[in-house]
């Protein structure tokens, strides 16, 4: 199973180095100089690092194969590949682990299907296929994902009123002014 490592992003400067948006935890042993990677799509590569830095925050790498600006603009969108199978750190899954997973409540209630995985700037988030139908993203925080039991084919989660698709109906708006959110008609002009 090929993981992607990173997104490259935007063109840094003129000598070919690009900034990247990074899926992986472990972006010293990843990005290491000398490193080849493959690419999605497999055309844009392989690529191999000759450097890698930390630049506000952000990670820049300049790559054998990329000698310009240019070069490194054609890059913007290319994903860095791994191949990997499973996941050997405790708290921390691939996206392949998830897809597939029963979702469901405490109480054993099926809610839908993981069917993915989504990185928002904030933190990542499951995107469940309920059982009407609907795609709700869930963030994929311990305090809503409690339980990820890749064995037992199954997460559990514990969603805040709204949350679901399924709890539309029940969804009660606390507004400022003290009303309830419902509308009332008077009938009146």
């Amino acid at each position: 199973m090929q993981l992607v490592v990173a997104r490259v992003g935007r063109a840094h400067g003129l000598k070919g180095e690009v900034a990247l948006d990074l899926r992986t935890d472990n972006p010293e042993d990843r990005l290491a100089v000398g490193l080849t990677l493959a690419t999605e799509p497999a055309s844009a590569g392989p690529l191999t690092v000759t450097a890698s830095r930390v630049h506000q925050g952000r990670w820049l790498v300049s790559f054998a194969e990329v000698d310009g600006r240019t070069a490194a603009e054609a890059l913007r969108g290319v994903e860095l590949v791994v191949d990997a199978d499973v996941s050997d750190e405790e708290d921390a899954w691939y996206p392949h682990e998830l897809a597939g997973l029963r979702a469901e409540l405490e109480d054993g209630t099926v809610v839908g299907e993981v069917v993915g995985l989504e990185h928002l700037p904030a933190h990542d988030a499951l995107l469940v296929k309920e059982v009407g139908g609907e795609r709700t993203l869930v963030p994929f925080v311990h305090a809503i994902v409690p339980v990820v039991d890749v064995a037992g084919g199954r997460v559990v989660l514990t969603p805040p009123g709204g949350l679901l698709a399924r709890d539309a109906d029940a969804v009660v708006v606390d507004r400022a002014d003290g009303q309830d959110g419902t509308a009332e008609t008077t009938g009146e002009a």
